[in-house]
C-alpha cells in the first residue's frame, strides 16, 4: 500500500507518495485544476490511499480523487497538531507529515458527508447570506427615515401596503431618499423570492422530503431548523450519543482539566457554528409553544441565567431531534406516549 499526503491550497497542491516503511517515492507539486490531476494520478503507483487537510478546496478535491483511491481521507485541521507546531515548515514537509500521519493510522479524520448532501447543504447555506443581506437593507431603509427625521410605525415599515403609503401620503419623506428608499425595497423584495424559492427547492427534494417531515413533528422545529439539522448532521449514526450531538452543536463548553482542578469554559468554538445559530434560535422560541420545553426554561431560569436555560431549551431539542431520526418515525409527546402504553 502506498499512502500519498496532499498539501491542498488554491492553485496548487503538494504531495508526498511513501510505503507502509516510511520510504519517499514521489514528491512535488501538481496544479489545483481537475485536468493536471488526472494527469498526475496515471503516475502514480497502486494500491493507494490518500490524505488531505480539511480546506475550502477540499470538497471537489475529495470527489475527483474517491474513485482513483482505495481511500481518501480528510484531516481535522485543529487536530494534526504535528503540522503547526513544526519548527520547520512548508508545502512539501506539510505533505509528508500527513503521508506519515496516515501510514501510522494517526490521521485525525474528520467526517466527509456525501456529494448530494453537501450540494445541498451549500445552497441553505447561500439562503443564510440572503437573509443577512436582508436584514442589511431593512436597517438601511430605517436609517434612512430617522437620518431625515420622517416618523414611521416600526412594525408595518416593511409591509408592501403601508410603504407605499408612506411614500405616497408623507410630505416629510425628502425627494432625495425616495430613490434610495424605493430600490431598497426592490433589493428587499427580491431577496424574499429568491429566499422562498431556496427554501421551498429544499424542502421538496426527494432526497429530504420524508426526513424533514418527521423532523417538523417536533416541538419548536420549523422548516429551516428541520433542514439545518438535516443537511449540517447528515448521517445521524456517526453520533454514538447525545452527548456527542450536543457538542457537535456547539451548545456545551470546553473542559480542560488537570489533577484535581476541573475547569470549564464558556460555549467551545468547535463546533458547527451553522447548526448552533439555529438551534439557539429555535430554543428562544419554542417554549411558548411546548409545555415540556416552557418546563425546561423555567426549572434553568430558576438558577440566575436566561442564557443557560435556552441552551438547556436546545439541548433538548437535539436530544428530540436525534431519536426522530434515529428511529425514523414522527415525534411523539411524553404523554401521548405514557397514555399509548397504558
Amino acid at each position: 500500500m502506498y499512502y500519498i499526503g496532499l498539501d491542498v491550497h488554491k492553485k496548487t497542491i503538494s504531495y508526498c507518495v511513501k510505503d507502509a516503511s516510511g520510504q519517499v517515492h514521489q514528491e512535488g507539486k501538481v496544479g489545483a485544476t481537475r485536468r493536471e490531476l488526472d494527469s498526475w494520478i496515471k503516475t502514480l503507483p497502486q494500491p493507494r490511499t490518500m490524505a488531505m487537510e480539511a480546506t475550502i478546496f477540499t470538497g471537489w478535491i475529495y470527489d475527483h480523487l474517491l474513485p482513483h483511491a482505495q481511500q481518501v481521507k480528510v484531516a481535522h485541521p485543529l487536530m494534526l497538531r504535528a503540522i503547526a507546531a513544526a519548527k520547520k515548515k512548508n508545502d512539501r514537509i506539510d505533505a509528508g507529515k500527513i503521508a506519515d500521519c496516515l501510514r501510522c493510522d494517526f490521521l485525525p479524520e474528520c467526517h466527509m458527508a456525501s456529494t448530494q448532501i453537501r450540494d445541498r447543504r451549500r445552497t441553505l447555506r447561500y439562503r443564510h447570506l440572503l437573509v443577512r443581506q436582508m436584514v442589511q437593507m431593512k436597517n438601511r431603509i430605517s436609517g434612512l427615515l430617522m437620518e431625515t427625521g420622517v416618523s414611521y410605525n416600526k412594525q408595518r415599515l416593511h409591509k408592501v401596503g403601508y410603504f407605499r403609503e408612506l411614500l405616497s401620503t408623507n410630505e416629510d419623506v425628502h425627494e432625495s431618499i425616495r430613490p434610495l428608499l424605493k430600490l431598497s425595497r426592490d433589493i428587499v423584495v427580491r431577496l424574499q423570492k429568491t429566499e422562498y424559492a431556496l427554501v421551498s427547492s429544499l424542502q421538496r427534494d426527494p432526497l429530504l422530503a420524508d426526513r424533514v417531515k418527521r423532523l417538523r413533528t417536533v416541538p419548536g422545529v420549523g422548516p429551516i431548523t428541520a433542514l439545518a439539522w438535516a443537511l449540517e448532521i447528515g448521517d445521524v449514526a456517526r453520533f454514538r450519543s447525545i452527548r456527542q450531538a450536543i457538542s457537535y452543536c456547539g451548545l456545551c463548553g470546553e473542559e480542560k482539566s488537570s489533577a484535581d482542578k476541573v475547569m470549564r469554559t464558556p460555549l467551545s468554538k468547535q463546533r458547527n457554528k451553522h447548526i448552533q445559530r439555529v438551534l439557539v434560535e429555535a430554543a428562544k422560541l419554542a417554549p411558548r409553544q411546548d409545555h415540556d420545553l416552557a418546563l425546561v426554561y423555567e426549572t434553568e431560569k430558576q438558577k440566575g441565567n436566561a442564557n443557560r436555560a435556552t441552551l438547556a431549551v436546545a439541548r433538548k431539542i437535539v436530544a428530540y431531534l436525534l431519536a426522530v431520526d434515529r428511529e425514523e418515525r414522527d415525534f411523539v409527546p411524553a404523554e401521548n406516549y405514557q397514555r399509548a402504553a397504558a
